[in-house]
Protein backbone atom coordinates (compact mmCIF):
# COMPACT_ATOMS: atom_id res chain seq x y z
CA UNK A 1 0.00 0.00 0.00
CA UNK A 2 1.55 3.49 -0.70
CA UNK A 3 1.97 5.85 2.36
CA UNK A 4 0.83 8.82 0.99
CA UNK A 5 0.01 10.67 -2.17
CA UNK A 6 2.15 10.02 -5.20
CA UNK A 7 4.67 12.66 -6.08
CA UNK A 8 6.45 11.43 -9.65
CA UNK A 9 9.73 12.73 -8.84
CA UNK A 10 12.22 11.93 -11.12
CA UNK A 11 15.73 11.24 -10.51
CA UNK A 12 17.51 10.47 -13.85
CA UNK A 13 21.06 8.97 -13.00
CA UNK A 14 24.33 9.69 -15.75
CA UNK A 15 27.35 9.02 -16.46
CA UNK A 16 30.34 7.18 -18.29
CA UNK A 17 30.72 3.12 -18.69
CA UNK A 18 32.31 2.56 -14.96
CA UNK A 19 31.44 5.41 -13.04
CA UNK A 20 29.25 4.43 -10.89
CA UNK A 21 25.70 4.45 -11.71
CA UNK A 22 24.37 1.24 -10.44
CA UNK A 23 26.72 1.38 -7.20
CA UNK A 24 24.72 4.85 -6.79
CA UNK A 25 21.51 3.28 -8.06
CA UNK A 26 21.81 0.21 -5.62
CA UNK A 27 22.52 2.52 -2.15
CA UNK A 28 20.01 4.39 -3.09
CA UNK A 29 17.44 1.69 -2.88
CA UNK A 30 19.18 0.26 0.15
CA UNK A 31 18.31 4.01 1.76
CA UNK A 32 14.36 3.66 0.29
CA UNK A 33 14.30 0.15 2.13
CA UNK A 34 15.65 1.23 5.55
CA UNK A 35 12.83 3.42 5.43
CA UNK A 36 10.25 1.09 4.48
CA UNK A 37 9.17 2.11 1.14
CA UNK A 38 7.83 -0.43 -1.50
CA UNK A 39 10.20 -0.89 -4.06
CA UNK A 40 9.17 -2.15 -7.69
CA UNK A 41 11.03 -2.23 -10.85
CA UNK A 42 14.48 -3.61 -12.11
CA UNK A 43 17.86 -3.46 -11.18
CA UNK A 44 20.99 -4.46 -13.92
CA UNK A 45 23.80 -5.47 -11.65
CA UNK A 46 26.83 -6.83 -13.79
CA UNK A 47 28.18 -10.49 -14.04
CA UNK A 48 31.66 -10.47 -13.58
CA UNK A 49 34.06 -13.36 -14.20
CA UNK A 50 37.81 -12.71 -13.76
CA UNK A 51 37.57 -9.31 -13.19
CA UNK A 52 35.85 -8.94 -16.55
CA UNK A 53 32.09 -7.95 -17.13
CA UNK A 54 30.66 -10.90 -18.99
CA UNK A 55 26.99 -10.41 -18.57
CA UNK A 56 24.48 -8.40 -17.11
CA UNK A 57 21.68 -9.64 -14.53
CA UNK A 58 18.02 -7.79 -13.55
CA UNK A 59 16.93 -8.33 -10.79
CA UNK A 60 12.86 -7.60 -10.16
CA UNK A 61 13.30 -5.45 -6.67
CA UNK A 62 9.66 -6.36 -5.56
CA UNK A 63 10.44 -10.19 -5.76
CA UNK A 64 14.04 -10.47 -5.45
CA UNK A 65 13.89 -12.47 -8.52
CA UNK A 66 17.51 -12.84 -10.84
CA UNK A 67 17.72 -13.29 -14.35
CA UNK A 68 20.50 -13.27 -16.64
CA UNK A 69 19.31 -10.56 -19.58
CA UNK A 70 22.52 -10.66 -21.47
CA UNK A 71 26.05 -12.50 -22.38
CA UNK A 72 29.05 -10.57 -23.61
CA UNK A 73 29.48 -11.62 -27.82
CA UNK A 74 32.82 -12.57 -27.88
CA UNK A 75 35.17 -11.11 -30.85
CA UNK A 76 37.66 -13.78 -32.62
CA UNK A 77 41.17 -13.37 -32.75
CA UNK A 78 41.62 -10.16 -34.65
CA UNK A 79 38.61 -8.33 -34.01
CA UNK A 80 39.18 -7.72 -30.14
CA UNK A 81 38.72 -3.98 -30.63
CA UNK A 82 35.65 -3.86 -32.20
CA UNK A 83 32.95 -2.01 -29.68
CA UNK A 84 31.50 -4.28 -27.41
CA UNK A 85 27.81 -6.51 -27.87
CA UNK A 86 26.17 -8.12 -26.13
CA UNK A 87 23.33 -10.63 -26.67
CA UNK A 88 19.78 -10.19 -24.85
CA UNK A 89 18.02 -12.93 -23.87
CA UNK A 90 14.19 -12.44 -25.52
CA UNK A 91 12.28 -13.93 -23.02
CA UNK A 92 14.03 -12.19 -19.83
CA UNK A 93 13.29 -8.72 -22.04
CA UNK A 94 9.48 -10.12 -22.12
CA UNK A 95 9.39 -11.18 -18.40
CA UNK A 96 11.05 -7.37 -17.81
CA UNK A 97 8.43 -5.88 -19.87
CA UNK A 98 5.93 -7.20 -17.45
CA UNK A 99 7.61 -6.17 -14.31
CA UNK A 100 7.50 -2.72 -15.84
CA UNK A 101 3.51 -3.07 -16.69
CA UNK A 102 2.90 -4.24 -13.02
CA UNK A 103 5.34 -1.81 -11.58
CA UNK A 104 3.32 1.65 -10.08
CA UNK A 105 1.69 2.70 -8.50
CA UNK A 106 4.41 2.10 -6.02
CA UNK A 107 7.26 4.22 -3.54
CA UNK A 108 9.93 3.73 -5.37
CA UNK A 109 10.19 3.03 -8.94
CA UNK A 110 13.88 2.22 -9.98
CA UNK A 111 14.62 1.53 -14.09
CA UNK A 112 18.10 0.79 -14.29
CA UNK A 113 18.68 0.89 -17.12
CA UNK A 114 17.20 2.52 -20.52
CA UNK A 115 19.36 3.07 -23.51
CA UNK A 116 19.35 3.29 -27.31
CA UNK A 117 16.49 0.27 -27.64
CA UNK A 118 14.06 1.91 -25.42
CA UNK A 119 14.67 5.88 -26.32
CA UNK A 120 15.38 5.52 -30.28
CA UNK A 121 13.99 2.08 -31.54
CA UNK A 122 10.66 1.81 -28.86
CA UNK A 123 11.77 -1.50 -28.43
CA UNK A 124 13.10 -3.62 -25.19
CA UNK A 125 11.39 -2.26 -21.97
CA UNK A 126 8.83 0.38 -23.04
CA UNK A 127 6.30 -0.44 -20.34
CA UNK A 128 9.33 1.27 -18.18
CA UNK A 129 8.96 4.32 -20.01
CA UNK A 130 4.58 4.00 -19.84
CA UNK A 131 5.29 3.51 -16.07
CA UNK A 132 7.75 6.46 -15.44
CA UNK A 133 5.71 8.71 -17.78
CA UNK A 134 2.61 7.82 -15.26
CA UNK A 135 4.16 9.80 -12.63
CA UNK A 136 2.60 7.01 -10.07
CA UNK A 137 5.47 6.72 -7.86
CA UNK A 138 6.43 9.16 -4.90
CA UNK A 139 10.22 8.83 -6.06
CA UNK A 140 11.72 7.15 -9.74
CA UNK A 141 15.24 6.61 -10.16
CA UNK A 142 16.28 6.23 -13.99
CA UNK A 143 19.74 5.28 -15.00
CA UNK A 144 21.40 6.08 -18.43
CA UNK A 145 23.81 7.20 -20.27
CA UNK A 146 24.99 10.29 -21.23
CA UNK A 147 24.64 10.08 -24.94
CA UNK A 148 20.94 9.98 -23.96
CA UNK A 149 20.44 12.47 -22.06
CA UNK A 150 19.02 15.25 -24.11
CA UNK A 151 16.48 12.44 -25.48
CA UNK A 152 15.71 11.90 -21.80
CA UNK A 153 15.24 15.78 -20.68
CA UNK A 154 12.59 16.46 -23.85
CA UNK A 155 10.07 13.15 -21.77
CA UNK A 156 10.81 14.01 -18.72
CA UNK A 157 11.19 17.39 -18.15
CA UNK A 158 10.87 17.66 -14.41
CA UNK A 159 13.09 14.89 -13.89
CA UNK A 160 16.55 15.68 -12.13
CA UNK A 161 19.31 15.40 -13.81
CA UNK A 162 21.98 13.18 -11.55
CA UNK A 163 25.48 12.63 -13.02
CA UNK A 164 28.50 10.93 -11.76
CA UNK A 165 31.96 10.74 -12.77
CA UNK A 166 33.51 8.58 -10.46
CA UNK A 167 32.25 5.91 -8.16
CA UNK A 168 34.16 7.81 -5.46
CA UNK A 169 31.21 10.18 -5.28
CA UNK A 170 28.59 7.66 -4.83
CA UNK A 171 28.60 8.48 -0.52
CA UNK A 172 28.16 12.09 -1.23
CA UNK A 173 25.30 12.00 -3.88
CA UNK A 174 23.62 9.39 -2.06
CA UNK A 175 23.66 11.43 0.95
CA UNK A 176 22.87 14.68 -0.95
CA UNK A 177 19.55 12.99 -2.86
CA UNK A 178 18.67 11.44 0.80
CA UNK A 179 19.20 14.66 2.37
CA UNK A 180 17.19 16.83 -0.05
CA UNK A 181 14.52 13.98 -0.47
CA UNK A 182 13.77 13.89 3.31
CA UNK A 183 13.94 18.04 3.48
CA UNK A 184 11.52 18.15 0.64
CA UNK A 185 8.90 16.01 2.40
Amino acid sequence: MISRILEGNLWIISGEIGAGKSVLCTRLIKAFEALGWQISGLRSPAIMEAGKKTGIAVENLATKEMRRLAVHDYKPDGMEDDPIHWTFDPQVLAWGNQVFAQAVPTDLLVVDEIGPLEMKREQGWVNALRALDSGQYRQAILVMRPKLLAMSQIRWHWGRMVEIKTVDQVPFITDELMLEWNFGM
